[in-house]
């Protein structure tokens, strides 16, 4: 209790201590809102992958027919709870004069594709509805027989985002939804998965049913959706089976991931070699990976980026050792004639270390509670601060262009949070050592002799 009164009354009698704290806290601050900010991004794009590919990812080096009879057999195991198909192609999407842009067509069962991905809820139209997606076509701006295939496209495919806010014109969006688009594309003709120089230009046209908006820049502006099985009269019509070129896989809930790709390719291999008559090496160089593994070369870049800014963040706050060794020196100085007393009346000089290095942890764990409190605000708040800037000083600093992402990742991470609480108060306390050796090294009769 003598401690924590002596803690106390120098708080109340040298409000410069207030100024360690106040560093303390800053600097916390500081540091809780770069972790946040930076693993909250991590694990948004982390998320954004899953929802846009499923967990696991089966990519062949080559289409491959028979692929219900895959995904059935997947769903036999224990690991896979759901699984849909893909078939991929590159192609010129035409929505009106002068309007062209270069896509990634993905041809997808859209019932099996909800089950598999979350990317119903980026359905403008359809995500509050009851039931599965379709690619059904209502309320039809147009009257073409030739056009009753419907399709979904990205949303930054349709308008590109205010430059000043950043957000969509969905009056433009309601509009072109029901109207006729073109894709041309084309496919190389294949031989035993040998493919030769007949090239084939195709011509698909359907009806935009829906926009996909997923608040991931990258893939609104990319990926236009058609049904698998159209997709696949036009560019290869001379297939009897049904093809694809990438299975997307999702795992029951709790799944050892390992155990899972295990599975999965012992499931491919068996199935490559008896159903598809595969040679051993298109085998083996069928791709599984989680989708995380996918984005793994991206993730460790960001993690290494954010590990040197905490580094550079850590330097600059070891100023506030600095300033607690400051301040907690004077304090020394100055009150010599208390530490005399309390010597005096027979406290050791451990005791005495113990209270200054003690008072440097209180003032650490004071400064780091606020801190933690100052940066939990921030960070929760900083996409309406950002909205702020826009507003008075018409500077967008965050953009989906630039970013990923129509909002910033605001996450807060507690385990980060808490280590640096912990570092510190370790660092408050190491600011006061030396200042508290030399108050243990005081000598009362030297001190006392003139007072």
């Amino acid at each position: 209790m003598l401690k924590l009164f002596l803690w106390l009354r120098y708080l109340h009698k040298k409000k410069i201590a207030f100024l360690s704290i106040t560093a303390v806290a800053l600097s916390v601050s500081l540091l809780i809102a770069v972790a946040s900010l930076f693993t909250s991004y991590i694990h948004a794009f982390e998320k954004a992958a899953a929802d846009a590919m499923g967990d696991v990812v089966l990519t062949a080096p080559i289409k491959f027919a028979k692929y219900p009879l895959f995904i059935e057999r997947l769903e036999q195991t224990s690991a896979v709870k759901a699984a849909t198909a893909i078939l991929s192609a590159e192609g010129l999407l035409h929505l009106g004069k002068g309007k062209v842009r270069a896509v990634q067509i993905w041809g997808i069962e859209p019932a099996r594709r909800a089950k598999v991905t979350g990317y119903k809820q980026s359905l403008l139209k359809q995500k509050n509805l009851p039931g599965e997606p379709t690619f059904e076509i209502q309320n039809s701006k147009i009257e073409s027989r030739n056009s009753r295939i419907g399709g979904y496209t990205g949303i930054a495919i349709i308008t590109e985002p205010n430059e000043k806010t950043d957000e969509y014109d969905f009056h433009t969006i309601d509009q072109i939804i029901g109207q006729q688009a073109v894709i041309t594309t084309g496919t190389v003709s294949e031989d035993r998965g040998h493919p030769t120089a007949d090239f084939k230009r195709r011509t698909i046209s359907f009806v935009i049913a829906d926009v996909v908006f997923t608040g991931v820049y990258d893939l609104d502006k990319r990926f236009v959706y058609l049904p698998i099985e159209e997709l696949q009269k036009k560019i290869f019509p001379n297939e009897n089976e049904p093809v694809a070129d990438q299975i997307q896989i999702k795992l029951v809930s709790g799944t050892d991931t390992e155990a899972a790709l295990t599975q999965i390719r012992g499931v491919w291999e068996v199935f490559a070699a008896e159903e598809l008559q595969w040679a051993p090496h298109l085998i083996r160089y069928t791709d599984i990976q989680t989708a995380q593994q996918m984005q793994s070369k991206f993730i460790a870049a960001l993690l290494q980026q954010m590990g040197v800014l905490l580094v550079i963040f850590g330097v600059v706050s070891f100023s506030v050792i600095v300033l607690i060794f400051c301040i907690f020196y004077m304090i020394v100085i100055t009150r010599r004639r208390d530490i005399a007393i309390i010597k005096s009346c027979g406290a050791t000089s451990s005791s005495v270390t113990f209270i200054f290095v003690g008072f440097g942890a209180f003032v650490g764990l004071v400064g780091s509670g606020i801190g933690a409190v100052l940066g939990y605000i921030f960070t929760k708040n900083i996409n309406a601060m950002e909205q702020w800037i826009r507003i008075i000083f018409g500077l967008k600093l965050w953009k989906s262009s630039v970013y990923m992402f129509s909002r910033i990742p605001n996450e807060i991470n507690w385990p980060w949070a808490l280590w640096i609480v912990l570092f510190a108060v370790a660092a408050a306390a190491i600011g006061a050592l030396i200042p508290a050796i030399v108050a243990a090294r005081t000598r009362p009769v030297e001190i006392l002799r003139y007072e």
